[in-house]
């Protein structure tokens, strides 16, 4: 039997858990673990004894796979960035075709998605990390599919039952008009899918994670399937640690639960679980809450409510329904503010002035946060904030690689590798540093003013002006021949040439340290000395530059850490791929005082006296529910999204009757809810719920703030026709 602390969030489970941590500690070393960083980031501050060790599972994990191989090759863990990565360089061979299958023809290459590769291997590479969240083998993958299309298509559904028709869109209603022979075309479509698929699972398995390069989940799995092989290695980590917490344990996949399982077997006493069913926000990405909760154990519910006031109190529960449970919560003297203002640009200027009223109130910039289900496109709240010069810091899914004050230093970095990348060559020539205009920038892509150097070209040069032929044979190369040669210089006005001249003469002092200074050396040289500060000294917008500099930084000393002997340019293009990478993420918080802007996940198990929730419209928060281009059942094996080959519509049949059969997308709209409900639990005295534009009708997905809007929430007070005719949040207040 284990043992459960749960209850609502709020309610004290995290700190009833570190007390109990803390009691087993006293006599032997403790684990203490959670499924995400930023709950790993908190238990690691709550923790009282030194022989309480803070650890997450694919550490532990990694150090049993260390002591399998003993003095074999020693595994290497890496994130999902470079796991999908690797995929595609496992991949490679089914792009170009080149599998016996599909030279036998046994396997037809026109199936669901793979018209466009990217897209197809994205697809591919979501579906196996759940795989391997759910311990799902290729074998086992494989065979379930094969069974799962054989029992839907040899006694499909009634395709034309009524309530099939409602739910479905007018537009992909001729999905459902189906014959006995395109069924068949379909069924014979996944069955190569299926086997496609099955293969690429098993080549990325031998590829990267047979040569040890193992992502957290691959790590979690392996070391499943070692110590199923060998008990010894977990009595070795029982005789280590011989309890175990997990907080947040609703986050758990099913691999790192049986990953517990494996280590503690049937002395479940030993492992505690803090944990809340309905703050479930990751269920999609593999967490199975239901299968923590299935085991048998003793349980301490909380109940009594520590940190949300009345008025959000009562909006969380007539959010998730629980309109009859009256609320624990009676301080009246805190509570929820609404706002729905016109344009984006109205919002973020009421958010603006709320945070300044606060700030203006006495409130520390640390205890306030503005909460986004993702940050990819929270920037517009961050430079308001900036802008107002409020100290702010972003943290969640962002990707430092992508943020404005990072491209402008990989950029300088780029100009001293290969000034002939162009789109880099521009932002250092416009940015501040240089300021260069459109008109010196139009010069500087112009013909090299000294006709001679026309004479050393293989072919006639084409003429320039609007009537130029579209074919130019030296345009990838003259701007940067103009820029490091000054072929153009006396078209420059004088003060554009000395600066382009002093570009000149730094670029070879960097070329010179390149050969002589470590890469985060050299990449500090050459920001101190080319980049130019944002902001005046001291102020928000300067800060907030230092700290995304300070994050590109490290990953540069990362970087340079694994791969000591590593050039310039192979870690400028490590950060490319990085660039562009769905995958990356910067969770961690910096210390000082600045305002949080922080995903759901960063934040979870934190709490603040002030909560922001801009941006709460349909496709932002919630987000819209965007299937893959083929998804998977355990029943009935794989639905594809597309219908390919000769089809008489977009969508195939099965994944049309697999929406309407699963509510797939009320599912998810239901874990988008438990996620706004999860943030407003995160207030200590108050929260403001914002957004912009008409809510719409709430149909493909809920519009959070017009339920609040319309439920009269008591004590919830709705400013957005008082803001309109004021115009500041502080009076309005």
């Amino acid at each position: 039997m284990s043992r459960f602390i749960t209850g609502a969030a709020g309610t004290g489970k995290t700190a009833e858990l570190v007390r109990r941590a803390n009691e087993a500690g006293q006599t032997s070393a403790v684990l203490m673990t959670a499924p995400s960083a930023a709950s790993l980031d908190v238990v690691r501050k709550l923790r009282g004894g030194e022989r309480i060790e803070v650890r997450a599972l694919d550490e532990l994990a990694l150090e049993i796979l260390v002591r399998k191989a003993g003095d074999g090759p020693r595994p290497e863990l890496i994130d999902d960035v470079q796991a999908a990565l690797l995929f595609e360089e496992s991949a490679q061979p089914l792009l170009s075709l080149e599998w016996t299958e599909f030279m036998e023809a046994t396997v037809d290459p026109e199936v669901p998605g793979l018209r466009a590769p990217q897209r197809f291997l994205d697809a591919a590479f979501h579906l196996f990390c759940k795989f391997r969240d759910a311990l799902v083998s290729p074998e086992q993958f494989l065979e379930s599919a094969l069974r799962g299309a054989t029992a839907f298509y040899a006694q499909p559904p009634n395709f034309a039952h009524p309530d099939l028709l409602y739910y479905t869109k007018d537009t992909h209603q001729d999905s459902l008009d189906v014959d006995s022979a395109e069924l068949q075309r379909q069924y014979r479509r996944e069955v190569d899918l299926a086997k496609i698929l099955a293969k690429l699972y098993r080549s990325y398995l031998d590829h990267p994670v047979k040569r040890g390069c193992l992502s957290p989940r691959d790590a979690i799995a392996e070391a499943v399937k070692a110590l199923r092989d060998a008990p010894a290695l977990a009595a070795e980590v029982r005789e280590r640690y011989p309890a175990a917490f997990v907080d947040d344990a609703q986050g758990l996949t099913l691999a790192q639960l049986q990953l517990l399982q494996a280590v503690y077997g049937d002395n479940a006493d030993a492992v505690s679980f803090a944990l809340d069913e309905a703050s479930a926000t990751s269920t999609f990405r593999g967490a199975r809450p239901d299968r923590v909760l299935a085991l048998p154990g003793d349980r301490a519910d909380l109940t009594e409510q520590h940190r949300s006031p009345f008025a959000v109190d009562v909006a969380c529960r007539h959010l998730l329904g629980a309109h009859g449970s009256p609320p624990v919560s009676t301080d009246p003297q805190v509570g929820l503010t609404l706002f729905r203002a016109t344009t984006k640009k109205a919002e973020t200027q009421f958010v603006a002035e709320h945070v300044a009223g606060l700030l203006a109130e006495g409130s520390q910039p640390s205890e306030i946060a503005l909460l986004f289900r993702s940050v990819a496109n929270a920037r517009a709240y961050c430079d308001v904030l900036l802008d107002r010069n409020i100290p702010a810091q972003i943290a969640g899914d962002l990707n430092v690689f992508a943020e404005p004050e990072a491209v402008d230093a990989l950029a300088i970095l780029w100009f001293v590798h290969d000034p002939f990348r162009h789109e880099y060559l521009l932002r250092v020539l416009s940015g501040p540093a240089l300021a260069f205009a459109d008109s010196t920038l139009a010069s500087l892509c112009a013909e090299p003013e000294d006709s001679q150097t026309l004479l050393f070209t293989e072919e006639p040069l084409p003429e320039t002006g609007p009537h130029a032929p579209r074919w130019d044979p030296m345009r990838d190369v003259r701007l940067g021949w103009n820029v490091l040669r000054g072929d153009r210089d006396g078209a420059l006005p004088d003060l554009a040439r000395d600066r382009l001249m002093r570009l000149r003469e730094l670029r070879k002092e960097w070329l010179n340290a390149l050969r002589a200074l470590p890469l985060p050396e050299l990449a500090r040289l050459v920001w101190s000395q080319g980049l130019a500060r944002k902001g005046s000294p001291g102020s928000a917008r300067a800060g907030y530059q230092q700290l995304t500099l300070q994050r590109l930084y490290d990953r540069i000393e990362t970087f340079a850490s694994a791969h000591p002997d590593a050039s310039l340019a192979e870690f400028l293009v490590y950060a490319e791929e990085r660039q562009y990478s769905e995958f990356e993420s910067c969770e961690t918080i910096e210390g000082g005082e600045t305002v949080r802007i922080l995903s759901i996940d960063a934040a979870a198990g934190r709490e603040f006296d002030h909560i922001l929730l801009p941006n709460v419209r349909a496709g932002a928060f919630p987000r819209y529910y965007v299937p893959d281009a083929f998804l998977y059942s355990p029943s009935q094996g794989m639905i594809a999204k597309e219908n390919v080959g000769e089809a008489r519509a977009a969508r195939t049949a099965k994944f049309t009757y697999y929406m309407f059969r699963s509510k797939t997308r009320e599912r998810y709209n239901r874990e988008e809810r438990r996620a706004f409900v999860y943030a407003l639990r995160r207030a200590k005295r108050s929260a403001l719920v914002t957004a912009h534009e008409k809510a719409t009708r709430g149909i493909a997905a809920p519009e959070f703030l017009a339920e609040l809007q319309a439920a009269r929430i008591p004590g919830a007070v709705d400013l957005s026709d008082k803001w309109r005719s004021t115009g500041s949040a502080r009076s309005a207040r």
